[in-house]
């Protein structure tokens, strides 16, 4: 391990409560990291903080310890249902790590409650929890904290409870604020303030703790911290004058391979590491699900799970596995890529670049942390080669593995064989070329640019999907199967049988529709036909026996009348001009009824 501490903890200005040494201790955590050491004696003196420090770095510890010694020096104790710290954080996985961390210290201190609040959880047992245990400190997810706030129906006046608040920590800011949590953060500090005036002002602090400092970052800090004491901790050696911030024992790798190369490149890399632990990271939730399923089915020796997400409630507990496994792959989305502290990650593997240059940061992140060596790698293709430039960040190109395997005839085979591979197949296709339309870095990820054939055969997809980015294209190099793919069946058999069961459906209803459709035109046709015929003759006997030629006469009359008053009125006549043309209106009637033709006519 890299030696980056900066002294033993008993060296700190402020001295620590003898429990939370023997905590730090148990932990294995004999010495602070740089993190730790600037930010600590800060955030106890009274002052609040932003700390930018790179991922996997300590930067939970620095908030934690700093939490409990400002608890524990309050001059009233926290009564039950009293909130002391809250912590934000932006995933249900960071809260839980957190919560972890915590816990390890409260063994220690009976006096202080914790409780986690996150998604995935039924939210009145959380209510039901907070009223029997109470929380002196919460760490939530953004979306669930908010949630409590309105709870009050229910026994739980949350507003009431943050009045002794004396800590609220942002962490992962910068992510927080790309999911709209700035209007969350002012309303979650504003109660204490507009319920409590004087009592949080005097005493609450405030710390953001990030990886990455953004513009939007830095108006936070400006519009919600007081005073803030800016920390910023770089790693030493080349990545310290990198734009972006990676650990220092990172080693970063980029390979080069076409779309169609990719899969192949990607299982035979993994199958020459099976008893490593990888994270592997795709654009999208659909591109999980889809190349999950294909590693599971190629990589039966190798332990494989899938997170991203969309997955509500089996997301905790399959991070948990992952966590406990010595090997084993973990595929997922961005939602595994902030904070998340998995133990010896040996590979990152990006098959799909990120949107941004801040989420390739932590990615990587998720590896060499706290000193520890670790590897990363992003599949890059031939168009895509710029991007090494754009990230400013030190990478060795890896050559192509020699002697891959073309999985993609099994890929194929396998969507052939089973509805459900080939339906995901086609969702991840589409979701990846949407997202890939929307990266941030248009001018490298260009979708003009996408070989669609070589991409389709890269997803090893039977036809090509009807989408609006593809409208009027030609893909001579894509061959589709020479088959109908409506009559691929789903494996598992009770699916198989509510599709056709819907099918049927669909079909009745076809007929039914069509049937319909004739009917229902030839009526309405024949009904607007009867209706004109119907109009026509009732005119004719209106206009023969109410004389209702004489009253169209009065009306056009009339309304060269009105139409000269206009003129007169605006200046556009004089007032002789006005009296002739009145005149000339009343003789042109008169004309009219004495010849006995009408307007109509005189028109035809």
């Amino acid at each position: 391990m890299e030696h980056v501490t900066e002294g033993a903890w008993e060296s700190l200005q402020v001295p620590l409560h003898p429990r939370v040494l023997g905590a730090l201790r148990e932990l294995g955590f004999l010495h602070m990291t740089p993190v730790q050491s600037a930010t600590i004696p800060l955030f106890m003196k009274n002052k609040d903080v932003a700390a930018e420090a790179v991922t996997g770095s300590g930067k939970t510890l620095a908030f934690v310890i700093p939490i409990l010694e400002i608890l524990l020096r309050r001059e009233e104790k926290l009564k039950k249902n009293q909130v002391g710290a809250i912590v934000i954080t932006p995933t249900r996985e960071l809260a839980i790590q957190i919560d972890e961390v915590l816990s390890h210290f409260t063994k220690h201190f009976p006096q202080f409650s914790q409780i986690l609040w996150i998604g995935g959880r039924n939210p009145g047992e959380d209510v039901e929890r907070f009223k029997q245990h109470g929380g002196h400190i919460i760490v939530a997810t953004p979306g669930r904290l908010e949630d409590m706030f309105r709870r009050k129906a229910e026994g739980l006046d949350l507003a009431s409870c943050v009045k002794s608040l004396d800590v609220l920590v942002l962490d992962e800011a910068d992510r927080l604020l790309d999911m709209g949590f700035e209007a969350r953060y002012q309303d979650v500090s504003s109660r204490a303030h507009q319920h409590y005036p004087g009592v949080f002002a005097k005493a609450g602090r405030t710390g953001l703790f990030s990886a990455t400092q953004t513009q939007e970052v830095e108006n936070l800090v400006r519009a919600g911290l007081r005073n803030p004491v800016r920390i910023s901790v770089k790693e030493k050696g080349v990545a310290a004058s990198s734009t972006q911030k990676t650990p220092s024992r990172l080693e970063n790798h980029y390979m080069i391979c076409k779309a169609d190369e990719k899969f192949n490149q990607l299982v035979h890399f993994l199958q020459s590491r099976q008893q490593e632990k990888h994270l592997v990271f795709f654009s999208t939730c659909a591109c999980v699900e889809y190349y999950g399923r294909a590693l599971e089915a190629l990589l039966k020796t190798v332990k494989i799970l899938c997170i991203h997400g969309k997955m509500k409630y089996k997301r905790n507990k399959i991070f948990m596995e992952f966590r406990r496994l010595q090997s084993g792959i973990l595929v997922c989305t961005d939602v595994m890529a902030r904070g998340i502290d998995i133990p010896e990650v040996n590979w990152v593997l990006q098959y799909d670049p990120p949107s941004n240059a801040s989420a390739f940061v932590h990615r990587c992140g998720r590896t060499a942390r706290i000193g520890h060596g670790g590897s990363a790698l992003v599949f890059l293709l031939p168009m895509e080669e710029a991007y090494i430039n754009f990230l400013a960040i030190n990478q060795k190109e890896m050559s192509l593995q020699r002697n891959t395997v073309d999985l993609l005839p099994k890929l194929r085979a396998m969507a052939l064989a089973d509805r459900a591979v080939f339906e995901k197949g086609m969702k991840a296709f589409v979701s990846f070329v949407q997202a890939y339309a929307k990266h941030e870095c248009s001018l490298i990820f260009r979708l003009k640019d996408l070989d669609f054939a070589s991409l389709a055969r890269g997803f090893a997809l039977l036809r090509m999907p009807r989408m609006p980015e593809l409208r009027g294209k030609q893909f001579p190099d894509f061959v589709p199967v020479d088959i109908d793919t409506n009559t691929i069946p789903f494996k598992d058999k009770i699916r198989e049988k509510q599709r056709q069961k819907l099918l049927e459906q669909k079909r009745k209803e076809k007929t039914e529709n069509e049937g319909r459709r004739k009917f229902i035109k030839n009526k309405a046709w024949s009904k607007q036909k009867a209706k004109k015929e119907r109009k026509k003759k009732m005119n004719a006997k209106r206009k023969k026996d109410e004389g209702s030629d004489m009253d169209d006469e009065d009306m056009e009359e009339l309304l060269n009348d009105t139409r000269l008053l206009k003129k007169f009125k605006k200046g556009k006549i004089t007032e002789e001009e006005f009296e002739k043309g009145l005149l000339t209106s009343a003789k042109g009637t008169a004309q009219l009824t004495d010849s006995g033709v009408s307007d109509s006519e005189e028109d035809s």
